[in-house]
């Protein structure tokens, strides 16, 4: 009879889960992470594959088009024809500028007066604490509506003028709170430290708050840019003048409802060829696109730890 000195060494047992540990805490197994892997896979392609059709058939000339009865799926020449068009001076090429204006004001606004009204209301002995909170809070139950809305703006005189892209949406209650609650999870000890050596409120806010509160800054600056890039419906309501048009709205009006842009005239021959309708579209796609992909992976390292702490501290 064997004895168990004798029996050859085998594989060790595979470690059970500690009754007291989440599953999701357990070490996966090689079929858990090859199933995560294809998941992640077809994830990566659903996203990637449409944007990559777009750029393509933006860079297509209008024979490669045709032969594909549309998008591009595969490389057949390439002509950067669209993009002269619409970058030669034209709607787009000022929608573009006015996205740009638009977008970089709006973002350093929106995040000055979050910084502010944040580490206002996170000093619990600031004036009108508790009501200015409150109202804060209220938005998120009850919305103005869109007509008060409208009516507000034209009441100040805003209605065609870039203040109405601007002011109407300067904060966003979502981001206070969440700026908010990351200030109140900086220790208290360090701002009374500085006001002993005689700082002030400002100045603990530029010099000692805010180097600490990078991430949360960031997220909330990137945040307000894809709002205001992306924003097309205030634009729709309160611009009148085609000339004031940001790219989203060009974008919404010319490749979504194939309505022609005033004031850009018709779609001329470009290097001796006819230029591809399609083409002008998609090109106009990925310059709507192109801004937060540039943007978002610089901001992406901050974006989880940002919002969680300035989430659940608080």
């Amino acid at each position: 009879m064997t004895t168990m000195a004798e029996r050859p060494e085998t594989a060790a047992p595979r470690r059970r889960r500690h009754p007291l540990r989440p599953a999701w805490e357990e070490e996966p197994t090689p079929l858990g992470r090859t199933a995560k892997a294809v998941v992640l896979t077809l994830v990566v392609l659903a996203v990637a594959f449409p944007l990559y059709v777009v750029v393509l058939t933006s860079l297509s000339p209008q024979e490669a088009i045709t032969r594909a009865g549309g998008l591009v799926t595969v490389p057949d020449g390439f002509t950067f024809a669209a993009y002269e068009e619409i970058l030669s001076g034209g709607v787009v090429t000022r929608s573009v500028l006015v996205s740009t204006g638009l977008t970089l004001f709006g973002t350093l606004f929106s995040t000055t007066l979050t910084v502010l009204a944040a580490y206002g209301l996170s000093r619990r002995g600031s004036f009108a604490h508790r009501p200015l909170l409150f109202a804060v809070l209220l938005t998120f139950l009850f919305g103005p509506g869109l007509i008060p809305t409208y009516l507000t703006v034209q009441a100040f005189g805003l209605l065609d003028t870039y203040a109405s892209l601007v002011l109407p949406t300067a904060v966003a209650a979502f981001n206070l709170v969440v700026m908010r609650s990351f200030f109140m999870s900086i220790p208290q000890e360090l701002t009374d430290s500085a006001r002993i050596d005689g700082a002030g409120e400002f100045r603990i806010l530029t010099s000692l708050v805010l180097p600490l509160s990078k991430a949360v800054t960031a997220v909330i600056a990137l945040f307000y840019g894809v709002g205001y890039w992306n924003a097309f419906f205030n634009a729709f309501l309160y611009l009148s003048t085609n000339d004031k048009w940001p790219l989203q709205l060009v974008l919404r009006t010319y490749v979504l409802e194939g309505i022609p842009i005033p004031g850009a005239g018709p779609i001329d021959s470009v290097a001796g060829g006819p230029l591809p309708t399609l083409a002008v579209k998609m090109a106009v796609v990925v310059l709507a696109v192109l801004p937060v992909l540039f943007v978002y992976p610089f901001v992406q390292r901050h974006f989880t730890k940002g919002v969680i702490i300035g989430a659940v501290k608080g």
